[in-house]
């Protein structure tokens, strides 16, 4: 299926022609050398998370690069290709294309973008955060990164967001807490133990703000509480334990970096994290966001709610938000509508007019898509989406190679449909029993 394999030849194609290059003013960023550039540094940065495939990049690039050398030696310009280098985009949160970050004084703390696509647009927003970082340092509110320099170095950090637990409190916080919690179990004398302890500590201040408290990070001294370190086989210091509703714990057996671990609290957090959104396309604006910010948009088209009832509808959409959910580390966006309500775009994706409720998968930048051929049930769909996640499956070119008009409509209101009223029909003059006997 060569669409969904677009993003391997495209990624390859990048490696060699560059959506940046070394002669661009902008830094390309990777999880080797991101922490060094940005988080290290006292410089404010911007940096964009990108994915090759998506349009609304391609279109910002120009944009990007005119805007890292209008602010070259004041302000800092990089990229990160996400859909290469996936660990780093989820450690910052990044569900959509391109996701723009500023990282001023305190480095733990990004700030998302939300300005206008064109050079004057992010210029002007990198100087108004420079002078606010410039006013705070006048301050003396700095916040930066080099407090939490100086107390790595003097084998302190502020260990604020890590949760000390002990034999006596651990079971009412951690067991069957609907949280995802890990757990460092230690002994004040390990030499291991010490160098983890900064790392750890802000791991646990970025887990926090990224996971909104949804992923903790906590800490036992095993020394003391034996019970806890002879519950759960501790041999060695330090061992890091995962607890998750419902599981039996596992070992994190991963780096003992701030980005290792955080790399790892935020997989567990998508793994527990709400599904996309499932939109209506009640406007071309829902459909185009929807389909350029991913690699795939899944679009449904669902029977008239006078066939189905807004029971049958809802089942469809549970349906839906399942494989959704299934799905979700996979970055597609979701989108459904109903049949006839936008015949154009039916048309163009081979649906037309029958065969509610159908199914297809499109890769916008390509102007290709699959169609479901199984049953819309589960079962039918999760082999559909298997298919085109491991890159097999048949396509086909958009209709007319774009978009067709998407109309405005109204959004469902979650009602059963209404029969339009019609003009009562007098049938007083009418002799039944004489139009029965014609038509025998």
């Amino acid at each position: 299926l060569h669409f969904v394999l677009g993003t391997v030849s495209c990624t390859l194609f990048l490696a060699v022609n560059g959506l940046y290059s070394a002669s661009d003013d902008v830094i390309e960023l990777t999880p080797t050398n991101f922490n060094k550039e940005v988080i290290q540094s006292e410089s404010l940065w911007l940096v964009e998370f990108y994915a090759p495939w998506c349009g609304h990049c391609q279109r910002l690039t120009p944009e990007w690069k005119k805007a890292a050398t209008a602010l070259k030696g004041v302000v800092k310009v990089g990229a990160v290709d996400a859909d290469k280098h996936q660990s780093l985009g989820g450690q910052y949160g990044v569900r959509g294309f391109p996701t723009i970050k500023i990282f001023g004084a305190n480095k733990n703390k990004a700030e998302d973008y939300q300005g206008g696509r064109t050079s004057d647009a992010i210029v002007d927003a990198a100087l108004s955060a420079l002078r606010s970082l410039v006013k705070d340092r006048l301050s003396g509110r700095s916040g930066g990164y080099s407090s939490g320099k100086q107390s790595r170095e003097s084998g302190g950090g502020d260990k604020k967001d890590v949760i000390e637990l002990t034999d006596d409190s651990f079971d009412k916080n951690v067991i069957n807490s609907d949280d995802v919690w890990m757990v460092e179990f230690y002994a004040p004398w390990c030499g291991h133990c010490k160098n983890l302890e900064p790392e750890w500590a802000a791991a646990a201040t970025e887990v926090k703000e990224q996971t909104k408290g949804k992923v903790k990070l906590a800490a036992v001294d095993a020394t003391v509480n034996q019970m806890l370190a002879g519950r759960y086989g501790i041999r060695g210091f330090p061992t890091i334990k995962i607890f998750q509703k419902g599981e039996e714990p596992v070992d994190y057996d991963g780096g003992r970096t701030r980005s290792d671990i955080i790399a790892r609290a935020l997989d567990l957090f998508s793994d527990n994290a709400p599904p996309p959104e499932l939109l209506e396309i009640i406007s071309e604006d829902v459909l185009k966001s929807t389909c350029d910010a991913h690699q795939l948009c899944i679009i449904s088209v669902l029977p008239h709610i006078l066939d189905t009832g807004a029971s049958g509808r809802n089942s469809y959409l549970d349906v839906m938000l399942k494989m959704a959910e299934k799905y979700k580390k996979k970055m597609w966006g979701w989108l459904w509508t109903e049949a006839g309500a936008q015949s154009d775009l039916e048309s163009s994706l081979g649906i037309g007019g029958f065969g509610y409720p159908a199914m297809a998968a499109v890769n916008a930048r390509k102007m290709k898509f699959a169609l479901l051929k199984g049953s819309f049930s589960e079962q039918g769909i999760n082999e559909f989406l298997r298919e085109l996640s491991v890159g097999r499956g048949s396509t086909a070119p958009v209709g007319g190679g774009a978009f067709p008009k998407i109309h405005s409509v109204e959004p469902w209101d979650g009602k059963d449909g209404e029969l339009p009223v019609e003009d009562d029909i007098d049938l007083s003059d009418v002799d039944l029993d004489d139009w029965d006997k014609d038509e025998l």
